[in-house]
């Protein structure tokens, strides 16, 4: 078990390349639009969906009458 700590350690400090603060910044940038694109492309469907289906149920509820 120590072993597995040691080489963990070691592979974290001397194999792992950390991206700078400056890429880091430009990540964090791209992660944040992209999930407001996204977001914004569900709500345009969830809305779409709701004012199609309204317009389905009051269209079927209207030839009940």
């Amino acid at each position: 078990m120590f072993n597995y700590f040691k080489e963990s350690y070691n592979e974290l400090v001397n194999k792992v390349t950390w991206p700078t603060f400056r890429q880091l910044q430009s990540s964090t940038v791209v992660v944040m639009v992209a999930s407001v694109i996204f977001a914004l492309v569900v709500l345009a469907m969830d809305l779409s969906f709701e004012n199609l289906m309204g317009a389905i149920y009051k269209t079927l509820g209207n030839l009940g009458r």
